[in-house]
């Protein structure tokens, strides 16, 4: 657990291509400084963040954008989201707070302490989390510019068995579940989802999408669709090595990007 990797990585893709494929939880790595603050022993953490981490994800789209006619461009998270969590909203709108899981978490998956209750999360949301949100606002005005169009596709894993700090663990798991926003999400983005990965559930047990606020509900040529993979179907739980299913998620998914490309 150091600093040596950067806090996250924008991976070029083809020039005109409009797909941002966005990989925010695959990274285990955590600065020997934000480790300080954590009250897990080293066994302790290492088994939260087999539960945590959106395992090989990152290497999931990187084997789909090697697959796809048009390469997509990749924004990867190389930080455990136990240092911040980009994906959630930094204030009072962030549900996940009434478990500890706001932008910098307090709580665990199993609802014991991470950070002591009173951590001011200021310091690692002006460290890490503004920066990520700014690039990450960026790269999609480039597309924007570029290809006239942004889309988003947020590529994650989800255990098969609901975990203690799941809001919503009590639906539906099946083995991929898009994830919408009724304003970003458009038949046809949807519709490729359901064409590329073929038995898929939506919006349970996780919903929603990943979209930089400057954009979101605002301006419909960013359109975003959430890809959440049960990790039985293509790797050891709960942070094991990947399984044949890999391959056939990785044709998937290039076959989405191929889709939206056109």
């Amino acid at each position: 657990m150091t600093s040596v990797v950067p806090s996250f990585e924008l991976v070029a893709g083809a020039a005109a291509s409009p797909v941002i494929l966005h990989v925010p939880h695959s990274a285990r790595e955590i600065p020997a400084d934000v480790r300080a603050g954590i009250v897990l022993d080293d066994a302790a953490l290492e088994r939260e963040l087999d539960h945590i981490v959106d395992a090989h994800t990152a290497e999931l789209a990187e084997r789909a954008a090697g697959l796809s006619a048009v390469a997509p461009w990749r924004f990867v998270n190389r930080l455990a989201r136990l240092v911040v969590d980009p994906e959630r909203f930094p204030d009072e709108r962030e549900e996940m707070l009434a478990v500890g899981m706001g932008a910098v978490y307090t709580g665990t998956t199993d609802r014991k302490a991470l950070r002591p209750a009173d951590t001011d999360p200021e310091p690692l949301v002006a460290q890490y989390f503004r920066p990520y949100a700014r690039a990450m606002t960026e790269a999609v005005a480039d597309r924007l510019a570029v290809a006239g169009r942004a889309v988003i596709v947020d590529v994650h894993s989800y255990p098969s068995a609901p975990l203690p700090y799941e809001l919503h663990g009590d639906g539906p798991r099946p083995p991929v579940c898009l994830g919408t926003d009724s304003f970003h999400t458009p038949p046809e983005l949807l519709a490729a989802g359901r064409e590329a990965f073929g038995d898929v559930g939506l919006d349970s047990p996780f919903s929603g999408t990943y979209v930089p606020l400057e954009f979101y509900g605002r301006d419909p040529r960013v359109s975003a669709l959430m890809v959440e993979i049960r990790r039985d179907t293509y790797m050891t739980e709960p942070g094991g090595p990947t399984g044949p299913g890999l391959e056939r998620l990785t044709s998937a998914l290039a076959t989405l990007v191929d889709t939206v490309s056109r």
